[in-house]
């Protein structure tokens, strides 16, 4: 057998990896593509853009590879929207991503006019511009494309799909039940959500499971013609498969743009909790596994900002550093609802807010209360997941680019007061997609060989929390208090 390879496309850009039998990631390639931002609130991305970084990330892997490819996975920022027109392949206006609020009022008017038991009962999901759904309809009402029987709409691995094998038209269970218009007891798409948002049937793709053939390259793509593309998760999903959270009751945050917290539910769908989504993990052969989640909507994103927009830091890397190099906030706590805030408060018109400011407040402060929320967040949504479901975690499993900051995850253990273990691959989002694909190839017998292979005694560091809970619980008391300020910040009322 040779080489799996993972397409991992994020939001800010495009890695591909090489993964071998052992489960060893043996290198990757990496492309940033352009954030659009038309209005305040509205983000975009150029699909074509997208594609572009991931043949260029494949043609690097490959021209420095020995070794054969037995079949590429794909991991992708979920929720966002991309139409394109099936006679030519040509993108009909900008994907439509995930973070973007130009919908919010749209489902704010749903939810008045009593459509959110219908959705939740459905879907799993909430009405919230997030989701796919919203931003459909917006692109037929206002963006000017034509909801016509040439329309072909999908999530950016339906994208790829279709530019790897030249045509087809697919996806996986775990990205079409983001969409807010998939059955999630039915597992098919919905006509009463179609019909809601306007969505004719005829542009959605097949959904297949997330382990199973989707299609083979053409002879154009970087790997040469007829590889399988076999595996496919939207990138929480695949994170919860690459840190082998297999049975009920395991649970992982990944930390990226935003941090998202999964827990493992089994194969019967779970009823709907408020501030939770409840969603599909994967789908391998005729078997579903369904995941309670919560989504985070900045996290990353927040120390983005920071670089970005108030160019307080230089890079990224400089932010353990500095949110160490003091003892605390002095008081300074930041609430980055700079996109609504999800789960578990679910408001899409709360506003990012920085209370506790003073003359003697500087950069670190502010860095190390971005910092801090990461976890005030998260710890947000693991209580509220764990009253749902009944479980106490006795660990947390954690990846993505922010879990190399050890400073967050001491302090995220401390929070939840139970250990933090972080996976020795951090971008366990490619590594799940990798042995989705294995799996269907086999490369892989199943999950059990999997488990093996990411033996929790290859984990890079566990982090043990500090018995002493006074200190924390104050600290989250005062993270709460700023959250209602962030939650009721229109003055004007």
């Amino acid at each position: 057998m040779g080489l799996v390879l993972t397409i991992d496309s994020g939001t800010t850009g495009v890695r591909t990896f090489a993964v071998n039998e052992q489960g060893v990631p043996l290198g990757f390639a990496y492309r940033e593509f352009t954030q659009h931002f038309p209005r305040p609130g509205w983000v975009e991305h150029d699909p074509e853009e997208i594609w572009q970084a991931v043949q260029e990330t494949l043609a690097e892997i490959v021209e420095t590879s020995t070794e054969p490819v037995s079949a590429i996975g794909i991991t992708n920022q979920r929720e966002t929207v991309v139409v394109w027109d099936r006679r030519n392949g040509r993108p009909l206006h900008r994907a439509i991503v995930w973070q973007d609020r130009r919908t919010a009022t749209r489902c704010e008017q749903l939810q008045d006019g009593g459509h959110l038991d219908l959705v939740r009962s459905t879907t799993g999901l909430v009405l919230d511009p997030y989701f796919s759904a919203s931003k459909l309809e917006w692109l037929f009402n206002d963006g000017g494309v034509t909801p016509d029987e040439h329309v072909a709409f999908g999530t950016v691995d339906s994208w790829l799909v279709w530019k790897l094998t030249g045509g087809r038209h697919a996806t996986d269970t775990s990205n079409a039940c983001r969409t807010l218009l998939f059955d999630i007891g039915t597992m098919s798409w919905s006509d009463e959500m179609c019909a809601l948002f306007g969505v004719p049937m005829t542009a959605l793709g097949e959904v297949l499971p997330s382990s199973g053939r989707f299609g083979e390259t053409t002879d154009d793509i970087a790997t040469g013609a007829n590889v399988p593309v076999s595996g496919i998760a939207g990138d929480q999903q695949a994170a919860l498969f690459g840190q082998t959270c297999f049975w009920p009751g395991q649970a992982k945050n990944t930390y990226g743009t935003g941090s998202f917290v999964l827990m493992n539910v089994g194969s019967q769908r779970p009823d709907p909790v408020e501030g939770l989504l409840s969603t599909v993990a994967w789908t391998i052969e005729d078997e579903t596994t369904y995941a309670y989640e919560g989504a985070i909507f900045v996290t990353g994103a927040a120390i983005q900002w920071l670089r970005d927009g108030l160019r307080i830091i230089d890079d990224a890397a400089e932010t353990g550093p500095l949110a160490a190099s003091v003892a605390d906030t002095g008081g300074v706590v930041f609430v980055p609802a700079l996109t609504g805030l999800g789960s578990p408060y679910w408001d899409a018109r709360a506003r990012g807010t920085i209370v506790g400011l003073t003359r003697g407040t500087g950069r670190a402060e502010i860095v190390r209360a971005t910092v801090e929320s990461m976890a005030y967040q998260s710890r947000d949504v693991i209580e509220a997941m764990s009253a749902a479901s009944g479980t106490v975690l006795s660990e947390l499993r954690v990846d993505g680019g922010a879990s190399v900051m050890e400073f967050l995850l001491q302090f995220q253990a401390d929070q939840l007061g139970v250990p933090v273990v972080r996976a020795s691959v951090a971008e366990t989002t490619a590594l799940g997609a990798a042995y989705l694909a294995g799996i269907a190839e086999g490369v892989w017998s199943g999950l059990d060989e999997v488990a093996g292979l990411a033996n929790r005694s290859d984990a890079d560091r566990r982090f043990e929390p500090n018995p002493d809970r006074g200190r924390a619980d104050a600290d989250y008391a005062q993270w709460q208090r700023a959250v209602s300020r962030s939650l009721d910040w229109d003055l004007t009322e």
